[in-house]
């Protein structure tokens, strides 16, 4: 088992092009010394500028979203070809926001998930359980039936194509985390299912994320699980210094 962790951050609807360009070059100098992989998911507007300030660094850079086709009239959109071609290798689908605020089921993100995979970008799936779901004992149904929805008809025959992110609505921008044996326990669930979608080697290899609140006074405990290979970072990753806490004590 080979799983080198990721520290993933979602910047969101944040920074200007001049605040992204400058914690993106912070970042990469920051990392040169980090044990982990780094990816950056800037907002569109900004993903020229953070590629620019990112060239020649081990930080890899991603997208927040993306369309299934790879052209079209669909306004308000962007095609995986597009974010291929400004130099993104990842993109994060499912994300709890787009799933609550904008309406995006789970068939909407397998077929963003599919395009994305279809121009050979990374997907980073974004599954999880709201409060109303965890307090009625509802949280492996729903990460069961997410994973299934959401993978349907999807092969993976290279563990490193695919990334999962737990993320438990609950504990994303609140301050509150899931334990880490929580959280443990839901990852462990999920390469459970992963191995009975696909081969268990392929299972053992897939990294799983965890999202929520992640800190540098907590991701220690997270990342001492057995099955948490990295994290989703949200606010934490908007400053060079809580940032830079989290990448070095993976």
């Amino acid at each position: 088992m080979s799983r080198r962790p990721l520290i993933a951050v979602n910047w969101k609807m944040h920074l200007s092009l001049s605040e992204a360009a400058a914690l993106a070059e912070a970042i990469s100098l920051s990392v040169a010394t980090a044990a982990c992989e780094t990816v950056i998911a800037p907002p569109f507007t900004s993903i020229s500028v953070v590629a620019e300030a990112l060239r020649g660094s081990s930080v890899m850079l991603g997208a927040q979203n993306c369309c299934w086709a790879e052209q079209g009239a669909f306004t308000g959109e962007i095609s995986p070809l597009m974010l291929k071609e400004l130099g993104c290798s990842m993109v994060i689908v499912g994300h709890s926001e787009r799933r609550q605020l904008f309406h995006e089921d789970n068939r909407m993100v397998n077929r963003r998930l599919q395009g994305a995979m279809a121009a050979g970008l990374v997907p980073v799936l974004c599954i999880g359980e709201t409060l109303e779901q965890r307090q009625t004992d509802q949280t492996t149904a729903v990460l069961k039936e997410q994973l299934l929805e959401c993978l349907s008809a999807v092969s993976v025959t290279d563990p490193s194509r695919l990334i999962i992110a737990y993320e438990p609505v609950w504990a994303i921008g609140t301050g509150q985390t899931a334990s880490s044996q929580q959280a443990q326990d839901a990852h462990s669930f999920i390469r459970g299912i992963l191995a009975d979608m696909f081969e268990k080697t392929i299972a053992t290899e897939i990294r799983i994320l965890y999202g929520g609140s992640v800190k540098s006074d907590n991701v220690s405990a997270l990342m001492a699980q057995a099955d948490i290979d990295g994290a989703l970072v949200g606010g934490a990753g908007l400053h060079i210094d809580s940032f830079a806490g989290i990448i070095h004590l993976v």
